[in-house]
Order: C-alpha cells, then structure tokens, then sequence
C-alpha cells in the first residue's frame, strides 16, 4: 500500500447485460475501498457507439444497488471527476491524444480499413498473422512515412485517420501485479494500438480507460484477467505522459469458469444447465429474456456471499459472511491466480443458509406475495408458524408453497404411489376410529395430540405406521410435511376430521 487515498473504479461497457464475473469485480473492488477507507467509483466506458445497447447502464446501475454497493462517485451520484459517462467526456481525450503525438509516442495512421483487410488475407495465405507493428509502420500510410505538409493535407480533406501508440522496439517492460507478482513483456511482441479515431473522434478502451484512471486520481486498477495482455500498453502510456509517479497499482483477477472448470463462464453455460449467470433479470432490446438470480429468489446477501469466494478466501473454515465481515477480511495477498469454478449447486446451498437464517416473520411477509396471488388470506401467526416448520426445506421462498400448500388447501386429489403403501381395505375402517378419537381431543396443540394419538395407536395396537402412514396421507395427499401432529393443529380439529372422513369416501 502506498500513502495515497485509496480510489477503485468499476468500469464496465453499456453493451449488455452485467455478467457475475462483472459484478464479482465490482465487488473485489468494493471490499478492497471500503477495507482502506476509500472511494468507490462506477464509470460507464461507453465510447464504442457500435455495440451500446439501450438499458445497460440502468441495469448495471441497478444490479449494484442490489448488491448493496453504495457508490461514492458515479454518472447518479455525481462527484468532483464528473462527467462519469465518458461520452460525455469526449472534449477531454484528443488533447492527450495529440500531446503523445507531440512527444512522438503516437503517430497518424490513414490505412483505409479495405487495405488492412487485404494485408491480413496476405498474412493467413502464409500462414502467418498480421501484426501492425514497428515492422511495418515505416512503410504503411502513417505520419512516420509521410510528409509533414501530406499528414495536414488528408486531415484537411477528410481523410479517416487514426492515432496509433508507437510501441518502443524490442523492450523489456517490467510490471508489478497484486495477485500475480512481477511480470515482465517484451514490446517486440505488442502490436501499435489504436488510441483514438476520426470516424467518431472518440478515443479506443486504452486511451480513454488510461487517461481517465489518471485524471479521476484512482490508486487501483483492479479488473478481470482478461485485461492483463493490455497492462504493458498501459504502463508504457504512463511513461509516455509523465505520470509515472501517479500511476496505479495493478491487480489482474482469476476468470470465473464454466462448471466443468474448462473455459470461461457463458450466458450459453447458463443456458444449458439451468441457472443464470446475470445479476437481474434481462430483457434484450429485441425481446429476448435471460434469467437473474434476483428473480429466482436469490437473496442479495446470499449472491454477495457465494460470489465473493470464488477466487478469494479468508484463510479459515467460515462459509457465510456479512458484508462487513467481508470488506474487514479482504485482501488481494488471499485472491487465487488460477480460475474460479461456478458451482450451480452450492449458489442454491448458500441461499438456503441465508434462508433459515431469517425470521420466521421476515420469510412469511414475503411468502405472503405468493399466498395473495393465489387469493389466499392467511393470518400472520399462523404463516410465520407454518413457516418455522418447513423452511430447513427449502432453498427459496418461491419453494415454499410445494411443501406448505396443504395447510391452505385440502388436497383434491392423492398420490397414487403413497396410496399403494399406505392406504388398503382394512384402512377405512382404522380412519374412522381416528376420526372419532380426534373428535375427544379437547387441548388441541401438537405435542397434546402427538401424545394422546401415539398413546391410543399403542394402547389399541393399531399400529404405528399403518395409522400415521395413512393420516399423513388424508391429510397432505401425499408421504410429505413436518409432524402430523403440527399439521392437525396449524388447520384445527374441524379441518382435520373433514380431510380424514373425506379421505374414507375417495379412498
């Protein structure tokens, strides 16, 4: 750690949906800026027009709310660094743009986008691939080749240009990263990217992403491993503007993989196994509908939780965080280099550990939306007491309904296969002596009943399975719930004997 104030950006492009590895960065980031005492920013990269999608930004905007991440600067919240939206920082970039071309770190490049494609079909003809770079710069349509007087003259007539970095020849660029440790690149091996273009005089990710981490004073980069191949373009551009001695820290974070553990994790992943890989909810501007933990019943904490250990650990056997407890605890010394695997399974087992966790009166105040969509009017001890009873169940409250739905509903039907193990010519006649028994019973509560009925089925020598079997049966419709005796008193004695007697008559 260094003395500077600790500011951390999220970063992330409008062009879909936020991907759970985007969020689990967001988060990485979050823990990290709070753990320091620092600032958290969210900045919308969107400087390529071409793939911006409508609802994006609302969307990533919302999935961290969701989350519970509180930002300290953003296009929302405003802050001293506005705008946070980096279209509308475009007046910002060329400037810098031309001071490297200035300084001779970048040059103007009019290769028309046919040319490059001809040059590349070349290079795959032999077998090789195009590589733009201090090779061929020489000899391409660039600043570098042409005329001072020639470079002004097709900026003045409208030719389309580009600014490209003039990558240093055969160099060793040394770079430190948090997770990673020292990492060392030769530039004879980078390609002369793109820094910004005239088509719509916006700068490219590396300009702009460079410029703005510097200006917005940000201390870490902290971002996927799929950005590491940019670190010694990014280095080196601090070099080119003299701001080595304000350039962040760099922390490259593990790929989040498919369940297999081969490859990246995809929205196709998802698809094909059953679980969502976004945040919330998404609706493509073109009608296509793709699942979010939120709208599956996913509780915010339990999805913080489980995406914070994949790729980071304590140190210890704890399972189940705060997010308190998480921001204290992190540090990048204890983030994985290798990937993460997803595991579909354990997301739900988190979730369920969130859910019994809660009180009885938190999960029946939500389970209620289902019960009033259903129509049903149900009182609030009765609920809450229901739902002490079957939530160890359940992962989700959505699930709560399939192991409770007897205690609003008589069953109108029976399942077949419980029927051949629990119901047989002698049983209605057992059922009728239960009935009447039942009907004695004055202290109506599970353990008065449990006691007097198991006394009676021994006293009688009625037999204990055959009896319960079949009452569980009568009034569930089926080998499922908690105790009989909690069912008879959560419906009363009047409920209990009319399922029983109609089971008589349909069985």
């Amino acid at each position: 750690m260094t003395n500077r104030r600790v500011r951390v950006r999220f970063a992330p492009s409008p062009t879909g949906p936020l991907h759970i590895g985007g969020v689990r960065t967001a988060l990485f980031n979050y823990f990290f800026a709070k753990k320091h005492g620092g600032d958290f920013l969210l900045r919308i990269e969107d400087t390529d027009s071409q793939r911006f999608v409508p609802g994006a930004e609302e969307y990533i905007n919302e999935s961290l709310g969701w989350c519970g991440i509180k930002i300290d600067e953003g296009v929302v919240e405003g802050g001293k660094h506005a705008p946070y939206r980096q279209s509308e920082r475009k007046a910002i970039y060329k400037q810098y743009a031309d001071q490297l071309i200035a300084s001779g770190n970048a040059y103007f490049a009019f290769d028309t986008p046919e040319s490059l494609d001809e040059l590349r079909k070349n290079a795959e003809a032999k077998g090789e691939v195009f590589t733009y770079n201090y090779q061929i710069r020489q000899n391409m349509q660039t600043s570098l080749a042409l005329s001072e007087a020639e470079v002004h003259a097709r900026i003045l007539r409208g030719d389309q240009w580009v600014i490209r970095f003039k990558m240093p020849e055969n160099e060793e660029v040394k770079m430190h990263d948090l997770i990673r440790g020292d990492v060392v690149v030769n530039t004879s091996t980078l390609d002369d990217k793109v820094l910004f273009k005239s088509v719509d005089m916006l700068p490219t990710y590396h300009l702009a992403n460079v410029t703005d981490d510097y200006l917005m004073e940000i201390s870490h980069v902290i971002r996927g491993e799929e950005w590491l191949p940019s670190l010694p373009l990014h280095v080196l551009l601090y070099r080119a503007f003299g701001w080595t001695d304000k350039m962040p820290q760099f922390a490259h974070l593990p790929l989040l993989l498919k369940p297999t553990g081969n490859g990246k994790l995809s929205k196709r992943d998802g698809d094909k196994m059953g679980f969502p890989v976004f945040p919330l909810l998404w609706k493509s501007p073109e009608g296509e509908v793709s699942r979010g933990y939120r709208e599956d019943g996913y509780f915010p904490d339990a999805f913080v939780n489980l995406l914070a250990l994949l790729g980071w650990n304590s140190g210890t056997e704890q399972e189940l965080f705060t997010m308190e407890e998480l921001i204290n605890l992190f540090s990048l010394e204890r983030v994985n280099k290798s990937g993460a695997r997803f595991d579909p399974e354990k997301t739900k087992w988190f979730n369920h550990q969130y859910l019994v966790k809660k009180s009885n009166a938190e999960l029946a105040s939500l389970f209620k939306v289902s019960l009033n969509e259903k129509s049903i009017t149900a009182d609030s001890a009765k609920v809450e007491k229901i739902i002490g009873l079957v939530k160890e169940r359940v992962n989700f409250v959505h699930e709560i309904w399939d192991q409770a739905f007897f205690f609003f509903v008589a069953p109108q039907s029976y399942d077949e296969a419980t029927v051949k193990k629990a119901w047989n010519s002698e049983t209605p006649e057992l059922m009728k002596k239960i009935v009447a028994f039942i009907a004695t019973i004055d202290s109506f509560n599970a353990p008065n009943i449990e006691h007097l009925l198991k006394d009676y089925i021994n006293t009688n020598n009625l037999g204990m399975g055959k009896v319960m079997n079949a009452l569980r049966l009568s009034l569930v419709g089926a080998s499922k719930g908690p105790g009989v005796a909690d069912i008879c008193e959560i419906i009363g004695k009047e409920e209990t004997i009319e399922r029983v007697s109609k089971a008589i008559k349909s069985l």
